[in-house]
């Protein structure tokens, strides 16, 4: 089964002669264990897109399904716990807050959800990877972007999602911390089966991906 899908998506937005259609017909799938890389330049529907697929925005028309389920058939009540227990953010704003330290971030995570994230040596790795570790009593205000990014994608990781959905997370790194992240969103989708879906105009991300789409003036298209 899917883990993820979209079916005849179509987002306008405005009313009469001020209407803009940014979505057109849009069909996708993800399935567990799999990376899907949707490349577009900006102002391509991509972050359109991302904000649909994790319930943030209700399509114009046609159907979102995570694990099954049309968001649709959920509450508001109900969207807000299925992204809380299914759905990691990775986003180009990392929204750390100001005032508290890296460690304090990934607590205030388990404040929200108290279970059913990584365990600690899980997580210890995840942070190792990123090469963060060491940032743990660090405030985002003494932290580069790039570093701020990497405890964003921690913080995402930490709950343990079935999906996850990342706007542009490399942006800010080099190519080497880039091989480092695509390796990790890699890892996380072959061996913890999760459903791994990046937007992103950035060709290094290319190789690791299962299904390459491109996003062309809001038309998804599949690269053979």
């Amino acid at each position: 089964m899917n883990a993820f899908e979209m079916k005849h998506v179509n987002q306008t937005f405005g009313t009469g002669s001020a209407e803009v259609q940014v979505l057109h017909d849009v069909n996708f799938s993800a399935q567990p264990g799999t990376l899907s890389l949707i490349m577009g330049p900006s102002g391509s529907g991509k972050s359109t897109f991302l904000t649909i697929a994790g319930g943030l925005l209700t399509p114009t028309s046609g159907t979102v399904t995570v694990n099954g389920t049309d968001y649709h058939d959920r509450s508001k009540k109900e969207r807000d716990a299925l992204r809380l227990d299914e759905i990691g953010f990775i986003l180009q704003t990392y929204h750390l807050l100001p005032y508290l330290t890296v460690a304090d971030q990934l607590k205030l995570v388990t404040k929200v959800k108290p279970t059913g994230n990584l365990e600690p040596e899980a997580l210890k790795q995840v942070l190792a990877t990123l090469g963060i570790q060491d940032l743990l009593h660090k405030y985002p205000g003494e932290l580069s972007g790039g570093q701020q990014q990497r405890v964003a994608i921690a913080r995402a990781l930490y709950p343990d999602p079935a999906i996850i959905l990342a706007d542009e997370p490399t942006a800010a790194l080099d190519g080497e911390r880039v091989k480092v992240v695509a390796q990790l969103l890699k890892t996380l989708a072959v061996q913890h089966q999760k459903a791994v879906v990046v937007v992103t105009h950035d060709a290094r991300l290319v190789e690791a991906a299962d299904q390459l789409y491109h996003m062309q003036d809001g038309v998804l298209t599949k690269a053979s």
